[in-house]
């Protein structure tokens, strides 16, 4: 595929994932009004919500490795910007930076996405990364947001169930199928190849479903500058 056309899917494919996300999110948090449909509607939107949430980080990741836009450095660094601002208040420079990192070591003690400490438990490793990425200036840009939206006349339960749930349940969507799942280890601690990570052997829709066919992570480790949408296609020989 040319770099020209993977630029155009991939952009595309980013827009909608943008507009999805904002639309719902715009939705939910001012014009939502509680009422008995919510029984079966509310679950659906915070799934949903959830969902794009996770599409947006997966997108700033391609932005990252440029391969959102193939050549395109200052187009990928604005719309991986704008997603991860979305997503938390955060800093696209130093994700990036963190994650560079985590491709260069990946599964060591350089590696800022691993738990050296508890390579293999679930709860400690969550905390270890939560508190390695979101720190007080996220805290606070998020924090501004709240207020300014409070101002703005949102209900609290509106932003309670729209906006702070699906960032949560969307963050242990990213750590569970991203990260934990993918390099943690085995009771022998044994994997491939350097890369340290493994792939995650669900079918095409549930792959997506999950994390955005970021489950295919030895695939991803292998190939970084294949986008999440082409990852079902790489095979590892």
């Amino acid at each position: 595929m040319s770099p020209a056309r993977q630029g155009l899917i991939g952009v595309a494919l980013a827009a909608a994932i943008v507009a999805g996300w904002a639309a719902l999110h715009v939705w939910g948090i001012f014009f939502h009004r509680w009422s008995s449909v919510d029984l079966v509607r509310a679950p659906v939107i915070v799934l949903l919500q959830s969902w794009l949430s996770v599409g947006l980080f997966i997108v700033a990741h391609d932005a990252i490795h440029g391969s959102l836009a193939p050549g395109r450095t200052r187009l990928n660094a604005a719309v991986g910007q704008l997603c991860v601002g979305l997503y938390a208040g955060f800093s696209y420079r130093k994700l990036a930076a963190a994650h560079r990192l985590h491709h260069v070591a990946p599964g060591t003690a350089d590696d800022p996405d691993f738990h050296v400490g508890g390579p293999r438990t679930f709860a400690p490793w969550l905390v270890a990364f939560f508190r390695r990425h979101f720190g007080w200036v996220e805290f606070a840009r998020l924090t501004a947001v709240l207020v300014a939206y409070l101002a703005l006349g949102a209900a609290v339960s509106n932003l309670l169930v729209f906006w702070a749930l699906p960032a949560i349940l969307s963050a242990l969507q990213l750590f569970t199928f991203g990260t934990w799942l993918p390099h943690r280890h085995d009771a022998d601690g044994a994997f491939a190849d350097e890369h340290r990570t493994r792939s995650l052997p669900y079918p095409w829709l549930l792959s997506l479903a999950t994390c955005f066919h970021f489950g295919r992570h030895h695939e991803h480790h292998l190939w970084p500058h294949v986008p999440w949408w082409r990852l079902p296609e790489m095979k590892v020989a």
